[in-house]
């Protein structure tokens, strides 16, 4: 309840500061009773509220880097907000094996960005891995908009498209070439949602 709370609170914020998000092909999200992993690539720090906002009721874990959890108070708040930690430099197994456990055992999908943050391009094998083991599907999903708070305070329009479902089970394991195909078809689709919501756009990597 507290996590719907929150996600309700943030949207409010957004709204009342920006007031002009967009939510393209919403019929292409799964229903509530299926879990998923909802991966997409990473441009802004506020990507996960419309997201969540989007896919609504479900709801949401996701990776957060360790440092965030220094602060007590920040801590708190963001594990409410479904945040798990996680070392960029030295990711556990045990970090993985909470992703699956939650979603195979519990009714919360995950949000992942296969780059891992904003400043990259590069696909790791992190979502490939989660996905195999927890047997579910790949949802697909960008987002085109400011880049930072000053481009939501100024309004600037926000765009949230949604992919089919990628379907992994097929791919007998999540060895690097399991990897390697799933990183293929999750490039393949960031690249034809884009398109679908602006032909001609880029984002460049900071």
């Amino acid at each position: 309840m507290f996590y719907a709370f929150l996600r309700g609170l943030v949207q409010f914020l957004l709204f009342i500061f920006n007031g002009n998000a967009h939510y393209h092909n919403l019929d292409r999200i799964p229903n509530r009773d299926e879990n998923y992993i909802l991966v997409a690539p990473h441009r802004m720090a506020l990507e996960p509220v419309y997201f969540a906002f989007a896919t609504r009721p479900k709801q949401f874990i996701f990776m957060a880097k360790k440092e965030l959890f220094k602060n007590r108070f920040a801590a708190w708040w963001i594990r409410n907000c479904g945040a798990f930690p996680v070392d960029r430099e030295h990711p556990s197994t045990k970090t993985l094996k909470y992703a699956v456990t939650q979603l195979k055992e519990s009714d919360k999908s995950l949000i992942m960005f296969p780059t891992g943050s904003r400043h990259s391009s590069e696909m790791k094998g992190g979502v490939a891995v989660i996905g195999k083991l927890a047997k579910v599907r790949l949802l697909p999903a960008v987002y085109q908009g400011p880049t930072d708070m000053k481009g939501i305070f100024k309004r600037k329009r926000v765009d949230v498209n949604f992919g089919e479902p990628i379907d992994i089970s097929d791919i007998k394991k999540a060895n690097a070439e399991g990897i390697e195909e799933i990183n293929r078809r999750m490039e393949e689709a960031f690249a034809r949602l884009d398109k679908e919501i602006n032909p001609d756009y880029h984002y460049e990597v900071k």
